[in-house]
């Protein structure tokens, strides 16, 4: 277990700054119609490997100890992991590998070798292929890049949350939570979010009903 402060993720943002794009708070009518709330998604598919993902490896390789980064990187990654991976080790000028399942979308597979990284095709699941990026630790001695499990990576991720703060319109209440890798959200999760909208409803209703007391 591990604990951030705010102080490490501005830290970690004036830090990779200059390879990342302020992706836009763009409105979303659809689910704002279905929550009776001003939903914005935070579009970081304008960041240059089409996610946010780019920002946890970019603050990971800026820390990383010099003879690491001769050694080179490894990680397992069947999509946008593996591209931030490839795409801040090509920055930091560190040899990256990626290994993939033999079945990985081959527009992933393209886009992590275009970014400069070898890609090892291994077994069916991501789990085999995980296995081969942990042999590859000790057959060549890189350095391990977990897709979540590392402090310096999840303070590059959480950036991100920095940019959804500081908008001007960001109005009295932001609630926040990143779901990795695509899983489901857990049953107790959804009904947790089910009663932060229900509470942000009525502390919005409730400022309605009140503003329009003022103006009788």
């Amino acid at each position: 277990m591990f604990t951030l402060s705010l102080d490490d993720f501005e830290q970690v943002r004036a830090r990779i700054a200059q390879h990342i794009q302020r992706a836009p708070l763009l409105t979303s009518r659809q689910l704002s119609d279905r929550t009776g709330l001003d939903v914005r998604l935070k579009a970081e598919l304008f960041q240059r490997v089409g996610s946010y993902k780019i920002r946890g490896p970019l603050n990971k390789f800026a820390l990383m100890p010099e003879e690491q980064k001769r050694r080179g990187v490894v990680c397992s990654s069947a999509g946008n992991h593996a591209q931030g991976v490839a795409l801040a080790a090509k920055i930091h000028g560190i040899r990256a590998v990626v290994c993939m399942a033999e079945n990985a979308t081959p527009a992933k597979i393209a886009a992590t070798r275009g970014y400069g990284a070898e890609v090892v095709l291994h077994g069916t699941i991501w789990d085999e292929a995980d296995e081969k990026a942990k042999q590859l630790v000790a057959e060549r001695g890189l350095t391990y890049i977990h897709p979540f499990d590392d402090p310096q990576l999840v303070a590059g991720q959480g950036t991100l949350g920095l940019e959804v703060y500081d908008r001007p319109d960001r109005g009295r209440r932001a609630d926040l939570r990143s779901i990795n890798g695509g899983q489901s959200v857990p049953s107790d999760h959804s009904r947790h979010w089910r009663r932060v909208i229900r509470r942000a409803r009525d502390e919005e209703e409730h400022r309605g009903r009140a503003s329009r007391d003022d103006r009788l």
